[in-house]
């Protein structure tokens, strides 16, 4: 039956906050997928579009991208990590937009979201006959998202510069407070965190948008820039320069404000000691016997850190990661370990929290990755399919949808309008490790 605005009813299974929601994501590699993902794993109903060509090497460059799954496949039986975490809860669909059936499709789709969530340089879409203006004539109540590295307007050669992570994380200024002072180098962070990050601004800018849309019946256009994501999420830094004329700096493991807020060797690995408030302090304090009333003084115990790091230094060395952290609970003092991935899997605590997941995918079989996250108490999120192979959803979205005959979408296959390349049969796959190690 159709939904309460006369539209089909969802093609995906109901369950999270977002049930009802339809989304049409058109982005490529990291940010803008994120976006769409995010809400895919809330209950949106997600519909990713890509053009051709239709195999290798796709024009998503995230479904081959290295390391690949199952290990040991041929690459065209095989599948990028990333994508396989990336793209879960999705719906495929191959078409052409630069055909005028393609555009017309889209238009279609269109008509049928609440949501599209685009990430390419800007002007893309325009030079496809599919300018902003086009695309909201057909659903005035749509929110459309933009997600690019320096925005939809602005300085013509800035806008139209390529930007990836990296790019995000220098240009922002965050690159720049990363790392130990000069002359070492500034130091990336360890993930894209400038592409998840926008991804979840791209998301919940979407759901401000689409939340406006359902007061008012007036969608909108969201643009969202990396590098001002990053930029507006770097704490007080511009107040810093602009009052007092303070050019931050990088201090390694360090914290400007606070301290002791470091990272510091133990006996057998990393903790974090993090003293934030005077309460704070003075627990730590007590526990590494410093007497000297000064310290008390916050601004004090910044200017003089070397009054209090060879205490802590010395403190962790002598005692392991686990009697630091036992410790850190009897005396309600903020100590943990610096967790590699291989001691979170066995972590009880990311366990009982459901923070591991296992989920089929069509192309590496049994997976097990990160959960979902934050949590609801009546409208939980999930992981209800793996990532789909190229066109693996277009008689369903196209045919259940939008109501196109099987006769049209066969005429439009073999036109090359639409496209998509089926997931090969796969040999007997090794047991993955998760399996191997009992995890």
């Amino acid at each position: 039956m159709p939904d309460a605005a006369g539209r089909p009813p969802s093609i995906v299974p109901r369950f999270g906050p977002l049930e009802g929601v339809r989304v049409l994501d058109s982005a490529r590699v990291v940010a803008g997928p994120w976006a769409s993902t995010y809400l895919a794993e809330f209950g949106a109903e997600v519909i990713h579009l890509e053009g051709p060509p239709f195999d290798r090497p796709y024009s998503d460059p995230t479904r081959t991208l290295p390391p690949l799954l199952p290990e040991g496949a041929p690459p065209t039986a095989a599948v990028s990590e990333s994508w396989v975490q990336y793209s879960r809860n999705k719906l495929s669909v191959g078409v052409d937009l630069k055909r005028p059936e393609g555009r017309e499709i889209f238009l279609d789709l269109v008509r049928h979201v609440d949501i599209w969530i685009e990430s390419s340089r800007p002007g893309t879409y325009d030079d496809l006959g599919l300018p902003d203006a086009v695309v909201r004539a057909a659903n005035p109540r749509l929110t459309v998202v933009h997600v690019s590295g320096f925005g939809q307007t602005g300085r013509p050669d800035r806008v139209g510069a390529p930007s990836f992570d990296l790019i995000g994380q220098a240009y922002s200024g965050f690159l720049s407070l990363q790392g130990n002072p000069d002359p070492d180098p500034p130091m990336r962070s360890g993930t894209a965190l400038n592409d998840t990050v926008t991804g979840l601004a791209a998301a919940t800018g979407a759901l401000m948008g689409y939340i406006h849309a359902s007061r008012t019946g007036e969608g909108q256009v969201v643009d969202v820039a990396q590098y001002e994501v990053f930029f507006v999420l770097l704490e007080n830094l511009a107040l810093d320069y602009f009052m007092r004329g303070v050019v931050r700096g990088r201090f390694g493991n360090a914290h400007p404000r606070l301290h002791p807020y470091n990272v510091v060797r133990a006996a057998d690995g990393w903790v974090a000691v993090a003293a934030a408030t005077p309460a704070s302090w003075q627990r730590l304090r007590e526990l590494l016997g410093i007497a000297d009333p000064r310290l008390d003084d916050p601004s004090f115990r910044i200017a003089n850190r070397q009054l209090v790091d060879p205490i802590l230094e010395r403190f962790c060395a002598a005692r392991s990661v686990f009697e630091l952290e036992q410790i850190g609970r009897e005396t309600d003092t903020a100590i943990s370990r610096v967790y590699r991935i291989d001691e979170i899997a066995r972590d009880p605590h990311f366990r009982e929290r459901g923070m591991f997941v296992e989920w089929d995918d069509p192309v590496a079989g049994r997976v097990k990755g990160a959960g979902v996250a934050p949590r609801f108490s009546g409208t939980p999120g999930g992981v209800w399919r793996g990532a789909p192979w190229l066109g693996q959803d277009n008689e369903a979205v196209l045919g259940g949808l939008l109501g196109y005959s099987s006769d049209r979408l066969r005429q439009l296959q073999a036109a090359g309008v639409l496209g998509s390349n089926p997931v090969q049969p796969r040999t007997q796959a090794p047991v993955p490790f998760f399996v191997r190690e009992g995890l």
